[in-house]
C-alpha cells in the first residue's frame, strides 16, 4: 500500500535562526516561572513585544518555563493579566533564559540575534 501524498510545509529558510530544540529543552529543565511547579514543564513562547507576528510564532529566544496549567492559563487569560496574576515579567524572564542558555549562540548565529 502506498503512503498518501505528503503535505508541503513552510521552507526551513523562514525558520532559520528561529528554532532551537536544545534551548527549549534547557528551558524545560527549570521549574515553572509562574507557580514554581517542578513537572511537567513546557517551553512557552512570549508573544507580546517579541519577534512574532500575526500567525507567526516568536523565535525560541522568547521562551520561558511554564507548567502545563500555567501555560494554558497564559493563553486563556492573555499575557498581561497572567503577568499581573503571578507578579512576573515574561519578556524579561525570556531574555534572562536566553542570556544564560548554553545554546543561545545557535540562535544568535543563524538569526543574528
Amino acid at each position: 500500500m502506498a503512503l498518501p501524498q505528503r503535505i508541503p510545509r513552510k521552507s526551513t529558510k523562514a525558520e532559520g535562526g528561529r528554532r532551537s530544540p536544545a534551548h527549549r529543552q534547557w528551558v524545560r529543565g527549570h521549574a515553572c516561572s509562574a507557580c514554581g511547579a517542578l513537572a511537567p514543564i513546557e517551553a512557552a513562547h512570549v508573544r507580546t513585544g517579541t519577534d512574532g507576528g500575526t500567525g507567526i510564532k516568536p523565535s525560541d529566544r522568547w521562551v520561558i518555563s511554564l507548567c502545563r496549567d500555567c501555560h494554558h492559563n497564559q493563553h486563556a487569560l492573555g499575557e498581561a493579566p497572567f503577568e499581573r496574576l503571578h507578579g512576573i515579567d515574561m519578556k524579561a524572564l525570556a531574555a534572562e533564559f536566553f542570556a544564560k542558555s548554553p545554546h543561545r549562540f545557535k540562535l544568535m548565529e543563524a538569526g543574528r540575534g
